[in-house]
């Protein structure tokens, strides 16, 4: 965890980062969260072509912003 904040803190103010990790193999699942303080900052990590760390090609997804408490609609 601290290594993908200080990898990631280059691009900007990383407020949390979490790793999850699989109780029964105590691997990390091959995923994290990263958050940002500003939209900037999350613009400056997708202008790099590509990202590194420890040998490991990393592949990125933007979560689309949800504000707490915010529930799907349902249909009626």
């Amino acid at each position: 965890t601290e290594e993908l904040k200080e990898y990631f803190s280059q691009f900007g103010s990383v407020q949390r980062c979490q790793l999850p990790f699989d109780k029964d193999t105590g691997f990390h699942r091959r995923y994290c969260w990263i958050k940002f303080s500003t939209p900037q900052d999350v613009q400056n990590v997708f202008q790099k072509d590509s990202h590194i760390l420890e040998g490991a090609k990393l592949a990125l997804k933007q979560q689309s912003r949800r504000r707490r408490g915010q529930r799907k609609n349902q249909s009626e």
